[in-house]
């Protein structure tokens, strides 16, 4: 998953600790050239040589170079911002090309050259462990916006808990719901179905067959009924029988779908539901981030689910959908099963795309 994100990223390491040894090397020569034109204790007084010109020939080594021979001289080594011009370039190509969002790359970008420029280290540690911890901190801090934890949440509310969930047409949605009842059941928290799609023909018989394959009641009314009221049903029957979540599936719909996007808001109305999550597919990229930001402009959303992630190799989806929306990605969908559903933890992927 996201292996080729995971390629760029520990290309940006090896370059930062190419560009670091290379300087490290010129200013080893300058103290090895410092020291044969140095006089020698036999040799007769000679005059002082002149001080250098600031506007001169000598201006472009400037105070960079004077930090880092006196950084070397006391056993440390700093990187400048020479040395990561371009790698940092070709980070920022990389996470483009890999359908980040273009002011996801930035943030990662400017916290990077933040923590990285003008920051020493003994010539005995790593470059490549400074970078590593440089990214770790940069990653983390774009991936983990909103991030709130989900089995809390549901352990805390009140019962019945009411999930709805919205997207686009075809991004495995009704899956995901089934797999939602599943990963619930295995943390003992009961629930019901509720078909809130009676736009689409066949949307009835998909949910049903889930439904059916797990042992779970579905609420559903025929094709063109209301779906406030078909979810509305789903909690009374919830608090009648004593299930735990219900949870509510809507048609899928572009926000500039004005009637379907009026349906959201009057299941808000009616039902309030204690969280609204976003499916899209991971493959889907940069689009599926533009989706989400437009869902939760027209209909706010509480987080999202991003499908197929085991099939994304780019992973932008997944690094930029908090960050641009303030809300968090919550659940990775990686197969075809029921248990296919994990909770996505930002350390944990932050860790495997650094090889930690």
């Amino acid at each position: 998953m996201f292996d080729g994100l995971k390629d760029k990223l520990d290309s940006f390491r090896s370059d930062v600790e190419e560009e670091a040894a290379d300087a490290e090397g010129e200013v080893e020569d300058a103290e090895g050239e410092a020291d044969a034109d140095a006089p020698s204790e036999d040799a007769p007084n000679e005059s002082p040589a002149p001080t250098a010109d600031p506007e001169g020939d000598d201006a472009d080594d400037g105070p960079g170079r004077l930090q880092r021979a006196k950084a070397f001289a006391t056993g440390k080594v700093v990187l400048e911002e020479e040395d990561l011009e371009d790698p940092l370039w070709n980070l920022e190509m990389a996470l483009l090309e890999s359908d980040v969002e273009m002011g996801v790359a930035e943030a990662i970008l400017d916290d990077l050259r933040s923590n990285l420029i003008g920051e020493t280290k003994s010539q005995m540690a790593s470059t490549g462990d400074l970078v590593e911890d440089a990214l770790r901190d940069a990653l983390l801090s774009v991936i983990s916006v909103g991030q709130f934890d989900f089995e809390e949440r549901i352990a805390t509310a009140e019962k019945p808990v009411t999930i709805v969930f919205t997207g686009v047409n075809g991004v495995g949605k009704t899956t995901t719901i089934a797999k939602m009842a599943r990963y619930l059941d295995e943390r003992g928290y009961s629930s019901v179905l509720a078909n809130g799609d009676t736009y689409r023909a066949g949307a009835n018989e998909q949910i049903r067959e889930h439904a059916e394959a797990l042992g779970k009641r579905l609420i559903a009314h025929e094709q063109g009924g209301d779906p406030a009221a078909v979810v509305y049903d789903g909690v009374e029957y919830a608090e009648a029988n004593d299930v735990d979540v219900v949870l509510g599936d809507t048609a899928g719909r572009l926000h500039t779908s004005s009637d379907l996007m009026a349906q959201l808001e009057k299941i808000d109305r009616v039902v309030d539901p204690d969280l609204t999550l976003f499916v899209d597919e991971a493959v889907a990229g940069q689009d599926a981030v533009e989706r989400a930001q437009q869902f939760d402009d027209a209909a706010e959303i509480d987080g999202a689910v991003l499908t197929k992630a085991d099939a994304d190799s780019q992973g932008g989806a997944a690094i930029s959908v908090a960050y641009v929306t303030g809300k968090p990605v919550l659940f990775l969908g990686t197969g075809q099963g029921y248990d296919d559903l994990d909770p996505f933890d930002p350390e944990a992927l932050v860790d495997d795309l650094l090889g930690s």
